[in-house]
C-alpha cells in the first residue's frame, strides 16, 4: 500500500510540474502575442488604420531587409545584425528622419554631388530584388530580431555610422568596434 501511495504522490507532483510548465510557456508566448497586438494595434482606431499600419510595418522590414542585404549579404549574422541596428539607433537619436527607410533612402549634396547614407542606395536604383535567396532570408532574419524582437549588440549601442574596412573616408569619429569587414563608429563627444 505504501508503494501506491508513493506513485501516487510521484505522479501527482509530475502532472504538477508539467502543468506549471506549460502555465509557464503559455503565459510567455501570450505575453509576446500581447506586446506584438498593442505594437501594431497602437494608435489605430479602425480596421483600415490597423491595415495601413500593417503595410507600413511590412514597408519598413522590407526596406531594412533590402539595406542589410546590399549591405551586408555576405556578413556573418552579427555583421547584418549590426548594419539594421545602426538604422534604427539613427531613427532614435533625433539626428536623422524618424522613420527607417527615410533614414536608408536619405541623401545628402556635397560639392554638388549627391551622396548617399548607404552607397547601395546610389550605384543602382535597380537594387530591389535579391540574387541569393538564402543571403536575403539571413537578412531577413537579422531585421526580424533587430525590429521585431528588440535585439541589440550592446557594444553598438551608441554607433550611428560604419564603412567597410577597404576604404578610408577619414571621419572625425570615434571607433566603437570591427564585425566582419564592416568598421563601426558613434560621434565624438
Amino acid at each position: 500500500m505504501k508503494k501506491y501511495m508513493q506513485k501516487a504522490l510521484h505522479l501527482a507532483v509530475f502532472a504538477l510540474m508539467a502543468l506549471t510548465g506549460i502555465t509557464v510557456v503559455t503565459y510567455a508566448t501570450q505575453t509576446k502575442f500581447d506586446r506584438l497586438r498593442a505594437e501594431l494595434t497602437s494608435d489605430v482606431s479602425t480596421i483600415g488604420d490597423f491595415k495601413t499600419a500593417l503595410r507600413d510595418k511590412e514597408r519598413r522590414m522590407q526596406c531594412m531587409t533590402q539595406n542589410v542585404y546590399w549591405e551586408a549579404a555576405s556578413e556573418p549574422a552579427e555583421g547584418k545584425i549590426a548594419v539594421a541596428q545602426v538604422v534604427m539607433n539613427r531613427v532614435a537619436s533625433g539626428k536623422f528622419p524618424s522613420d527607417p527607410c527615410q533614414v536608408i533612402h536619405q541623401k545628402n549634396v556635397v560639392y554638388e554631388r549627391v551622396l548617399c547614407q548607404f552607397s547601395w542606395y546610389c550605384e543602382n536604383t535597380s537594387k530591389t530584388r535579391p540574387v541569393h535567396k538564402k543571403l536575403w532570408a539571413e537578412s531577413e532574419e537579422a531585421v526580424k530580431m533587430v525590429m521585431i524582437d528588440g535585439f541589440r549588440l550592446p557594444e553598438l549601442k551608441d554607433a550611428l555610422y560604419y564603412h567597410a574596412d577597404y576604404v578610408n573616408p577619414q571621419w572625425n569619429k570615434k571607433q566603437v568596434t570591427k564585425i566582419g569587414r564592416h568598421i563601426f563608429y558613434k560621434d565624438k563627444g
